[in-house]
């Protein structure tokens, strides 16, 4: 599939032949949609660029294996993301409780790679068949009470990974609570 830029990022997306609905027809997915939500995420969170983010969209199978030999958790879940950067390549963020308070605009962490080219944050890896269950059971929304289609669980899936590869967390309350409605917050702006 073919690389998607939206300066100053390059999503790389790959649909896994998988993918399919219970009709044994593809799943559709608007793909660019899915980049821009990417790249919103990767904008707010302030991560280093140029930068690229590997897009992965697979099945529950695929997501039960990454989840048992990456985290030790048996069973598929929705979405997994695999930062490649260490959490000092981003700025602080609100309820980032080990770094300290965040920084004041424009103060961004630093981080440098060769010149010239472009830094890989990470890869995002989602369950479109676990979204497409969650959605429309309406156990989506990460709250497990919302219904709505297929493409905003994706979009809330593909945000939560992108900010995950930037350093957010949702283990700490506090900075969960910050995660969810930034989250919400880019949901509503890229309606």
């Amino acid at each position: 599939m073919t690389s998607i830029y939206l300066a100053p990022w390059r999503i790389d997306p790959t649909v896994r032949p998988a993918v399919v609905d219970s009709h044994g027809g593809r799943h559709r997915i608007a793909i660019a949609n899915l980049a821009r939500a990417i790249a919103a995420a990767l904008d707010v969170a302030g991560a280093p660029s140029p930068g690229s983010v590997g897009l992965i969209l697979s099945d529950d199978a695929e997501l039960a294996g990454l989840n048992e030999s990456q985290l030790g958790h048996e069973g598929p879940t929705d979405v997994l993301s695999f930062p490649l950067l260490p959490p000092e390549a981003f700025p602080a963020h609100a309820g980032d409780t080990d770094r300290g308070p965040v920084p004041p605009p424009g103060d961004a962490a630093t981080f440098t790679g060769p010149p010239g080219r472009r830094i890989h944050i990470g890869d995002i890896v989602v369950s479109v068949e676990r979204a497409a269950d969650q959605a429309a059971s309406g156990r989506g929304g990460q709250t497990g009470n919302v219904q709505w289609s297929t493409t905003d669980e994706l979009r809330l899936l593909v945000t939560h990974g992108a900010l995950h590869l930037c350093g957010w967390d949702h283990a700490d309350p506090i900075e969960e609570g910050e995660m969810r409605t930034l989250e919400q917050r880019l949901l509503a702006a890229g309606r």
